[in-house]
């Protein structure tokens, strides 16, 4: 017999997990699917900065807010902006009242899987697809060869959503913008110079059409991204089996900068991974499909440069368990009651991020940033 879920979550992510966790704690369960082999089986990412007006929201709707103010990095909020020459235009130091304080990815997402009961998520099950059945009903089908239907079905599974398609043709296209990730251990006994120019927190170094992101982790490793606007097809060129030449690739792109900003690429521990920045058209929306919706990313992914992804994702899955709570035996009033409140709010997150790209990168960079920042002050 096929198995049957009343709600089926696809993607153990952040905002997955957060619409799993308020949901339990309100006496209703849903069944998470991941593609991934095991909680372990990747690497979760650096940082994040968890607002008070979303990301946070969504961990007291979950019951989680004391713990993961005993998880956060103390001292992350600090912050310095410099130019290709190293020269500081702006620096501030660590203020909890900024109300953004930092938290590893990692340590976020454990602290929601471990507050789900075992079971919860089902590893290693990857959806390849889902059709209705009518009366908002779907079966969803598995790689592995397996069905089941669902009464309610989220995709919460990112840029590439296999759920996306029952609502929206909608695809992520490429923003003009390539990352390379670089990491450096133990930097402040390893990598003293880099230590330094990061500081205790984030780092944005700027020049026209590049630049260096970095923070420090709480394992005191140093995260740096090489950010550089380039043709989509930019990476393909380069060899990231060789790390040193992909280093030296990369640096072509910083010629004439600071050498304790190159060694942040230089003197990195360990191979680069090549990222491009894709998003979803700005106010991407769906019509109403009865039985299935998105968050997080599959619903409005955008980029990273309004720090918004990962706490729209969180304030999505919390808001969507408390609409299903407070509509019990009603979903479709319930998923219309979210997705009211979604479009609007992700379409503004979305504008902000593209602007922030556009700001960044500018040609008279970092000083868009610095009167961005002295314009709040």
């Amino acid at each position: 017999m096929t198995t049957h879920h009343p709600i089926a979550v696809v993607g153990a992510g952040l905002g997955g997990l957060a619409l799993a966790r308020v949901l339990h704690v309100h006496g209703v369960e849903a069944a998470v699917f991941d593609l991934d082999a095991s909680p372990a089986a990747r690497t979760q990412g650096g940082m994040l900065d968890i607002h008070d007006d979303s990301g946070q929201e969504a961990l007291r709707a979950a019951g989680l807010y004391e713990e993961f103010w005993s998880l956060v990095h103390q001292g992350g909020q600090a912050m310095r902006i410099l130019d290709q020459d190293a020269v500081v235009h702006r620096e501030e130091a660590d203020d909890p009242a900024r109300g953004r304080p930092e938290i590893d990815r990692g340590d976020l997402r454990d602290l929601l899987l471990g507050s789900l009961p075992e079971g919860t998520v089902r590893w290693g099950a990857k959806v390849t697809g889902a059709r209705p059945l009518g009366g908002g009903r779907h079966e969803v089908a598995l790689a592995d060869g397996t069905v089941f239907t669902t009464d309610l079905l989220v995709g919460a599974d990112g840029a590439w959503s296999r759920v996306r398609s029952p609502v929206s043709g909608a695809q992520p296209s490429y923003t003009g913008i390539s990352f390379v990730e670089a990491d450096l251990r133990d930097a402040d006994l390893r990598h003293p110079v880099s230590a330094e120019v990061v500081g205790g927190g984030m780092l944005f170094a700027l020049g026209a059409g590049r630049g260096f992101l970095a923070h420090r982790e709480t394992d005191g490793s140093l995260h740096v991204y090489a950010a550089v606007t380039a043709p989509e097809e930019w990476l393909d060129g380069i060899d990231f089996g060789d790390t040193e030449a992909a280093k030296e690739r990369v640096l072509q792109h910083f010629t004439g900068w600071d050498k304790s900003l190159r060694a942040l690429v230089a003197d990195a521990d360990g191979a680069l991974v090549p990222r491009r920045i894709h998003a979803l058209p700005v106010g991407h929306r769906w019509e109403r499909v009865p039985g299935v919706t998105l968050l997080g990313d599959a619903a409005h992914l955008m980029s990273p440069f309004a720090g918004e992804g990962a706490n729209l994702a969180l304030l999505d899955g919390a808001e969507l368990g408390l609409a299903l709570v407070a509509h019990p035996g009603d979903t479709e009033a319930a998923l219309a009651a979210y997705e009211e409140k979604l479009f609007p709010r992700s379409e503004r997150a979305a504008l902000d991020s593209a602007h922030g790209g556009e700001l960044l990168f500018r040609a008279d960079a970092p000083l868009g940033l610095v009167e961005m920042f002295a314009a709040h002050d």
